[in-house]
């Protein structure tokens, strides 16, 4: 038996035991980040951090591929270069990617599909409004990760994206939960009332006759507490509507820097 064909083999099996284990989504966020932790945490050596990062999301994406065939869904309307040099990094060149020119397209794309991923950039400039309200629905899709998970100055792949998927069944990592939250108007004091929650107001853009905020609180907070917070800080109205979570960013600003 060749090498090629030993390899499929035991891809096939694995496949088998998944599937008589349940199935499901083929997406684990908590399972994923724990595994890229461990890797990060245990790297020695010459060979660079970068490649080591790249080759592991390479097969773990190309595998979750091969489970559960999905494609993923870039918003490149500020720009393609950056975003696909993040969707390879982070999923290979196995899975399929298909460019839209809006955050709101992204979202109908991955609403449509069955497995299927959207990437979108976190700072998309004011102009771009509060897109992230398109996940607010209940059956909308959700953030399930962002990106990169190893932050640091010289990440080959550093345009901060956030990943949407389906509403997960499990494994979803929840370190962080996003929030879409609506108030009557911006107050100097909402971002030290979110800090204080240990959070941070990641997005602010009008939002009909007020502002919407996308808020990123610690997921151990209760439901509702970012909007509370701002209520108190004389917000008037606020209300919020969980749209996803993920797993908390690895800080890799201290460790070795890469060679040229």
């Amino acid at each position: 038996m060749t090498e090629a064909a030993a390899e499929e083999q035991i891809i096939d099996k694995l496949i088998e035991i998944k599937h008589r284990q349940g199935g499901g989504s083929a997406f684990r966020p908590a399972r994923e980040a724990a595994m890229m932790r461990a890797i990060v945490e245990r790297h020695t050596g010459h060979l660079p951090l970068d490649t080591v990062e790249g080759i592991w999301r390479v097969i773990i994406s190309t595998f979750t591929y091969v489970q559960a065939p999905y494609s993923v869904h870039l918003d490149v309307s500020r720009g393609d270069a950056a975003m696909r040099d993040s969707a390879r990094f982070h999923f290979g060149f196995t899975t399929p990617c298909a460019p839209h020119m809006s955050a709101a397209a992204v979202i109908a794309a991955v609403a449509n599909a069955t497995g299927d991923l959207g990437m979108l950039a976190l700072d998309r400039g004011p102009a771009s409004g509060a897109w992230w309200m398109g996940l607010a629905r209940p059956d909308a899709p959700k953030v399930i990760a962002r990106l990169p998970f190893v932050e640091r100055p010289d990440h080959p792949a550093g345009m901060p994206i956030l990943v949407i998927a389906k509403p997960l069944a499990d494994g979803a990592a929840r370190d962080v939960v996003l929030e879409a939250v609506t108030v009557d108007r911006w107050r100097g004091e909402y971002p030290q009332a979110i800090a204080e929650l240990g959070g941070e107001i990641v997005g602010n853009a009008a939002d009909g006759m007020g502002l919407a905020l996308l808020v990123a609180r610690p997921g151990a907070l209760r439901e509702g507490s970012a909007a509370a917070a701002l209520a108190a800080a004389g917000a008037a109205d606020a209300r919020s509507q969980e749209i996803g979570a993920h797993a908390a960013r690895y800080d890799g600003s201290k460790l070795r820097p890469r060679r040229g």
